[in-house]
């Protein structure tokens, strides 16, 4: 089985490649070779691999810049996504993909099902939530993954990773409190990733799923947990007091959903299981970042 997957250095790709390679022949296309950007691109690309599944990690992923750079969002979140379901369905490729929880708009206090009416608040929830739409209408097999909150230790900059910068420079943190959701590990969003393909390769359950961690909690919580766990795991940090604060006072340029749980109970159906459950994935997750940045 020839797997495709497009975005190799961000958290979620960089975690593809540990655990693709155990599903199939694993073929990588990092920017420098598939830039969404250009999704002109995309057919030729996908003529010449021809692989049985393609994965989409790559994103435009700067929710606040997306406000002032929308058509570039709209590009490589919506436009490139619809190629590359038009061409999967060309050529007889399953297809997933990986959206947002931001297309929701924040409204509910039960967790979002995959049914629910999407609504997005700022242009990023806008730029995925037009890559969806443009998948359903152009394919068949595609899968849809709706997640939140992601954190890794390898790829770029996470809410993890700023707040242990902050703890370690300042006493006092400020983080929001009133915005509800399920900080998601990237090795587990991978891993779900990893054992959906067989469901994609027979085609069996096509359509849009929710994949996060197990469990709920503020930003506010979740910095808590962060330090708490942090600190079994000798991380240094001078941190002594994190202040609960509401979105009023910490204005961003995009408006962000108050509330968005999402239910896993469908994709939990599908794979037998629910992920593991936040804190857990957050302990694991440190552990490791420690482990590396001290070898």
């Amino acid at each position: 089985m020839r797997l495709l997957q497009i975005g190799t250095t961000g958290q979620l790709g960089q975690e593809l490649q540990r655990v693709l390679p155990s599903v199939g022949e694993l073929i990588t296309l990092g920017r420098e070779s598939l830039d969404l950007a250009q999704p002109q691109q995309i057919p030729q690309r996908l003529q010449e691999i021809r692989p049985d599944v393609v994965i989409n990690a790559a994103a435009y992923t700067a929710v606040d810049k997306a406000e002032s750079e929308f058509e570039l969002a709209k590009t490589i979140n919506g436009i490139a996504p619809t190629v590359l379901a038009e061409t999967a369905q060309q050529l007889g490729i399953a297809l997933i993909h990986v959206s947002t929880d931001y297309v929701f708009n924040g409204q509910k206090n039960t967790p979002y099902l995959e049914t629910d009416a999407t609504q997005p608040l700022g242009a990023y929830g806008h730029s995925k939530l037009i890559g969806e739409v443009g998948i359903q209408n152009a394919c068949e097999n595609y899968y849809i993954l709706r997640t939140a909150w992601v954190y890794g230790s390898r790829g770029h900059g996470n809410f993890v990773k700023t707040m242990l910068r902050l703890g370690k420079e300042r006493e006092e943190l400020r983080v929001v409190v009133d915005q509800i959701g399920t900080p998601t590990w990237s090795y587990d969003l991978a891993v779900a990733i990893a054992r959906l393909i067989p469901t994609a390769m027979s085609s069996s359950a096509p359509g849009i799923y929710h994949c996060t961690n197990s469990g709920v909690t503020s930003w506010y919580d979740f910095a808590v947990a962060i330090f708490e766990e942090a600190q079994s795991c000798r991380f240094p940090l001078q941190v002594k007091r994190v202040v609960p604060i509401s979105t009023v006072e910490y204005p961003t340029p995009a408006k962000r959903p108050a509330y968005s749980v999402l239910s896993g109970k469908k994709l939990a159906t599908v794979l037998g299981d629910y992920p593991p459950q936040w804190r857990q994935s957050l302990r694991k997750m440190l552990q490791e970042w420690w482990e590396i940045s001290h070898n």
